[in-house]
């Protein structure tokens, strides 16, 4: 390998030739620049050294402390190469893993996007309306496909979705993410969603929970976009819960029925307070009657009868972002010289579920690394010349860290 005279810090293959019979060797890779940090990794900056491309690599460290870590790490794994959709991020490569008592860390080859929305939202650059209608038809497109492939996010804000400077938008980071529980008997975790897009069903300690703490989200995430501020920013989850309520009003017993007794207690000895949603006209110029529409069919107190992310896209609000994105940002459609080919199916749902029914055979951590190693390599079998890092890369040693 030679180093990258460009400075983008990437080594390049030099050709040679191998026998057919022999394996190629892998293409080293250098760490360029770190671009985002999370709960459950890094990601930096790389140039794929086979193409000269640049991508983002998300390092996944610690994965086999403990099955349940093991098991999200699989989990986030199989669903980054399950996605096939042009508005949720997914797996373009997976390094090659070492051999496997050596095989402690993941690193995940995704496509590389300039921004993210809460960059946006906090920059001094205008929104008009045809950005924010875009943004949130591309927003809730992508969810209606992850809910009808059964799986929830339960991590959506403004620093999980993407952009590039030509407006496309895609949703990322499942390491929250899991299959849709069908069994309200079976308890879920409530350390899920930032605070501030919390749903109140989990702000409550509802015990089971359904898609539709993700349309809570995206309606602080639409009320933020319309008034360039977080709608719901408090100190706790008990003044989180306070906010909804001043905005909503008191909820009925009926829309309290999951939540825990301590909950339903805070907000019963309250005052009554009757809802306020007409301030939500006041977030800016771009807060229409349609807007507003929308936006109290997402943040609806009750669950139950809270929009879908499906029905949602049904909204007239977004039939201009609609328009704008199949005319000129979308793969689905294209142009001919007689004018535009449309799509069929503007929002495709996930052609199958996502499965998880490999997590039952995981009882302990060795055999969660012995599936995981056996998913990456059978996952590399016949694609291109596979990647690896390379260890004596000064940026290397930072990545690491």
């Amino acid at each position: 390998v030679t180093p990258d005279l460009n400075g983008g810090g990437a080594a390049i293959p030099q050709p040679h030739s191998n026998p057919a019979s022999e394996v190629p060797s892998p293409a080293e890779m250098e760490p360029d620049r770190p671009i985002g940090y999370g709960a459950f990794g890094v990601v930096w900056s790389v140039t794929d050294p086979r193409d000269g491309r640049k991508v983002a690599l998300k390092k996944m460290p610690n994965v086999f402390q403990n099955l349940v870590s093991c098991k999200r790490v699989f989990r986030e794994l199989r669903m980054l190469c399950f996605f096939k959709h042009d508005n949720v991020l997914s797996a373009l490569d997976i390094l090659q893993p070492p051999q496997i008592d050596c095989f402690e860390e993941i690193y995940v080859i995704t496509e590389l996007m300039q921004s993210d929305l809460h960059k946006v939202i906090v920059s001094p650059q205008p929104l008009t309306t045809d950005h924010i209608k875009v943004f949130l038809y591309q927003i809730l497109r992508g969810l209606k496909y992850l809910h009808s492939a059964g799986i929830l996010h339960r991590d959506i804000k403004p620093g999980n979705l993407l952009v590039n400077s030509n407006c496309l938008l895609k949703i990322c980071d499942f390491g929250l993410a899991r299959v849709e529980e069908p069994d309200p008997s079976r308890h879920m975790t409530q350390e899920v969603v930032t605070q501030y897009y919390r749903a109140p069903e989990v702000l409550m300690g509802c015990q089971h929970y359904t898609s539709s703490i993700d349309v809570w989200s995206v309606g602080c995430i639409f009320a933020e976009l319309l008034g360039r501020r977080i709608l719901f920013q408090a100190q706790s989850p008990i003044q989180q819960l306070d906010l909804i309520t001043d905005l909503l009003g008191t909820p009925p017993l009926s829309a309290m029925a999951s939540a825990c007794e301590g909950a339903r207690a805070h907000i019963l000895r309250g005052p009554h307070k009757p809802p306020s949603l007409s301030v939500l006209y006041m977030l800016s110029d771009g807060a229409t009657h349609e807007a507003v529409h929308l936006l109290c069919r997402m943040l609806v107190f009750d669950p139950a009868k809270r929009i879908s992310g499906s029905d949602a896209l049904s909204h007239p609000y977004l039939d201009e972002g609609r328009l704008r994105y199949h005319t000129c940002m979308c793969k689905c459609c294209y142009s001919v010289p007689s004018g535009r080919v449309y799509t069929r199916d503007f929002e495709p749902p996930a052609d199958r579920p996502f499965s998880h029914n490999y997590e039952q055979s995981m009882h302990s951590v060795w055999q969660g690394k012995e599936l995981i190693h056996r998913f990456i390599t059978e996952h590399q079998q016949g694609k291109r010349v596979p990647l690896c890092i390379n260890p004596q890369s000064a940026a290397f040693k930072t990545f690491i860290r």
